[in-house]
């Protein structure tokens, strides 16, 4: 008998999780029922980090520090924001086992906050020089594009080869967010696994 892809807690087996991410594949609730799907796009939606756009607007905001940014403070909070929407692929199941990468070191969040509520944010997983984003939530104006501005600048700074967004959207493409085939993007995920580094 096949060993089940879930742990005793119910949360998808971090090794498997992580192995997945690894071999280009990343998982999404496909019902309330708590089924999993597997998905490799092709397709596959990067942004380049060395051709990252941000908008003059959105740069003029930054500037103006109206966000403070933290790293890794709320993450419970931040994936709970980006699933609390009518629609979403991010189920309970989902939910935990993304908070146990986080605990394990591998999952993190992005925040932005203003006066000391939480406003905004994304969260990803880390692998090597991979950032792999999952969500973004935002309930003031441009909170979560400041988050994604400092991700960006985070992952530049510390040498990583690649920002994975999945897919690529009218949201992103406006980023600098391009679609890479399959095969180069495996090619450019390869690499980027050979990096050291850390979030």
């Amino acid at each position: 008998m096949a060993e089940s892809i879930f742990t005793a807690e119910g949360i998808i087996r971090p090794a498997l999780l992580l192995a997945a991410y690894r071999s280009g594949l990343f998982p999404m609730a496909m019902d309330d029922r708590g089924e999993i799907g597997w998905f490799s796009p092709d397709p596959r939606g990067v942004i380049p980090l060395d051709g990252f756009h941000v908008p003059k607007s959105l740069e003029r905001t930054v500037k103006q520090g109206r966000f403070e940014i933290r790293f890794d403070t709320a993450f419970h909070e931040v994936i709970t924001g980006c699933a609390n929407r009518d629609s979403t692929w991010i189920s309970d199941r989902i939910q935990a086992s993304y908070e146990k990468l986080h605990e394990l070191g591998y999952a993190h969040s992005v925040e932005t906050w203003r006066e000391g509520r939480l406003v905004g944010g994304l969260y990803g997983v880390s692998i090597a020089g991979a950032f792999f984003g999952e969500s973004m939530f935002s309930r003031e104006t441009d909170a979560s594009k400041v988050a994604l501005v400092a991700l960006v600048r985070r992952l530049n700074s510390r040498g990583y080869g690649l920002l994975d967004t999945q897919w690529t959207t009218e949201h992103l493409s406006k980023f600098g967010c391009i679609d890479l085939p399959r095969q180069d993007y495996l090619d450019l995920l390869g690499n980027a696994l050979k990096i050291e580094t850390s979030f």
